[in-house]
């Protein structure tokens, strides 16, 4: 069975609540179970983390080392200047999905660049909660693909 993690960066946690019209209404949580649920109708496990520290994020992706088969990823804020956060991703060797609620491009200037977009397959942006559900149909089928080729 294919095991993907859902790590969610700073301040998501306050989902919901945080600048709906940015962010939307909907909570981390709820989110969450979405993923989940989905996951459920793949045949797939996923599971769910969220953090405001950036060491205790790099140990969470240092953990999926050998023990899951990708990884779908909102930075938050991270997103923009955290090479360590790149680092950690990049040391694992599974697939990645960046994954943002608000299109980030649309947004201030600072917002443009990420700095975890070269390493990953690809980043889903704007497009609210929904993005989450699409970076797993899209790398679960990555992965699928690759394990039939082999």
């Amino acid at each position: 069975m294919l095991r993907i993690a859902v790590l969610n960066g700073p301040n998501l946690n306050m989902l919901g609540i945080r600048e709906p019209g940015v962010y939307g209404n909907e909570s981390l949580s709820a989110i969450e179970a979405q993923v989940k649920s989905k996951g459920d109708e793949l045949g797939i496990q996923v599971s769910c983390f969220q953090t405001n520290h950036e060491g205790i994020m790099i140990d969470r992706i240092h953990s999926a080392y050998g023990s899951e088969d990708g990884i779908i990823i909102n930075p938050g804020a991270w997103t923009h200047y955290s090479y360590a956060i790149r680092d950690a991703l990049s040391a694992i060797s599974v697939p990645i999905v960046e994954v943002h609620l608000s299109n980030i491009h649309k947004r201030e200037a600072f917002r443009h660049v990420s700095v975890v977009a070269p390493i990953a397959l690809g980043q889903i942006a704007g497009f609210g909660a929904s993005g989450y559900l699409m970076a797993l149909d899209v790398l679960v089928r990555k992965l699928r693909s690759e394990s039939s080729e082999e």
